[in-house]
């Protein structure tokens, strides 16, 4: 059976280019790049040059590029290095929105005495930067925004946040896994401190991430041990990954005016072919200021969780906004925050493409998604 890819904020299959950087180091390309010897040497040039690339597709310094693990894991390593270096500051600020990855880090240092401002949305998911500009204090150790929602794809006003955060002294944080890679970032010119990504978020593997950080911003490490990182994360790197994270990255900067361009309008067409198609949904989020390729539906009286295994059944992958874990029946915390309605939160869908998303690919979603929502609604419990 075909299968049809729309979750890709979910993961992003491997470009083969990527791919095929990745497998010298691990075939005859397997020095270490601490070593001194040319073997290990080659390696570590490797690693530089894909520091570089990474540098250029966020206009950094290469010497600002500290690779990681994961998006998770540069989140972490940002809040804990920002509250390191200043003790006698106690209060963090981020949204109610964000990714678990920055909310439960928060909420544990909130667990250990920290004051945590959660800034609201409204009904669409933005914020307002009144309130934002009154919760900044001189107390404020951090700022921690995603650039960009994973849910809904609302993309935030980085660049006025940082720059206020900055006329108080306070450091700036965002966590960029969604939009590096789909929108333009320069950080020549968007001021902030630190900023998070994910290489599988843009068709590199899993299991590699990268941090930006200022220079000038002191630092302390998250993961200590080795000297690796220029003694910012301890841990042999790993190569292999860091490789194609590097050729990732220049096929991002290559194929950014295709993202924003031509996978906008692949989502344009899906959403209004949906929206056409099908009566009593609605799109959730800002449709003025998002991702090109996301979009988040909302169905009235259907379980997501039902739309996506009939999906599934015709072998299209999407992901649910009301994402149910734990055995919790609640919509998720993106869409709470935003108020939307229980009967249509709880049958939001998240369809995300990419630049491998075809034209049949969305005329099939477009054709067979309306029969999916009758046949769901003839049985749903929930009536008018």
């Amino acid at each position: 059976m075909r299968t049809i890819y729309l979750d890709n904020n979910a993961t992003t299959a491997v470009a083969p280019e990527v791919r095929d950087a990745i497998l010298p180091y691990l075939s005859d390309l397997y020095g270490n790049p601490s070593s001194m010897h040319s073997f290990g040497g080659q390696v570590a040039e490797a690693m530089e040059n894909a520091r570089l690339s990474l540098a250029n597709l966020l206009g950094a310094h290469p010497d600002e590029i500290l690779f990681t693990s994961c998006g998770s894991e540069s989140d972490s390593s940002a809040i804990w290095t920002a509250l390191q270096t200043q003790p006698e500051k106690r209060h963090i600020i981020t949204t109610r929105v964000e990714h678990p990855a920055v909310l439960t880090v928060i909420q544990h240092w909130e667990r250990h005495g920290y004051r945590v401002t959660y800034l609201a949305v409204d009904s669409k998911g933005r914020l307002d930067l009144n309130d934002y500009e009154q919760a900044l204090s001189d107390d404020t150790a951090l700022v921690s925004i995603m650039f960009a929602n994973n849910e809904v794809g609302n993309i935030y006003p980085i660049q006025r946040m940082a720059e206020m955060a900055h006329e108080k002294g306070i450091l700036f944080h965002t966590d960029a896994v969604q939009a590096v890679g789909k929108t333009p970032i320069d950080l020549q010119h968007l001021p902030v401190d630190m900023l998070s990504l994910s290489g599988h978020k843009l068709h590199a593997p899993k299991g590699i991430g990268a941090l930006y950080i200022r220079k000038g911003v002191r630092f302390r490490p998250f993961l200590r041990g080795g000297h690796q990182e220029r003694g910012r994360r301890a841990g042999t790197e790993n190569v292999p990954y860091i490789a194609g994270l590097g050729v990732a990255a220049q096929l991002a900067l290559d194929h950014m005016q295709e993202e924003r361009i031509e996978v906008a309008r692949l989502r344009d067409k899906l959403e209004a072919g949906i929206l056409e198609r099908i009566p009593d949904c609605m799109v959730n989020g800002d449709v003025e200021n998002r991702l090109p390729n996301t979009t988040n539906i909302a169905f009235k009286n259907v379980e997501g969780e039902a739309i996506l295994l009939m999906l599934d059944r015709l072998g299209i992958c999407a992901s649910s906004g009301s994402a149910c874990t734990s055995g919790s029946l609640e919509p998720s915390h993106v869409l709470r925050a935003m108020g939307v309605p229980f009967n249509f939160a709880h049958g939001s869908i998240r369809l995300s493409l990419s630049r491998y998303t075809t034209e049949d690919d969305v005329d099939f979603v477009v054709e067979h998604f309306p029969q999916v929502i009758k046949t769901l609604r003839a049985i749903s419990p929930f009536k008018d």
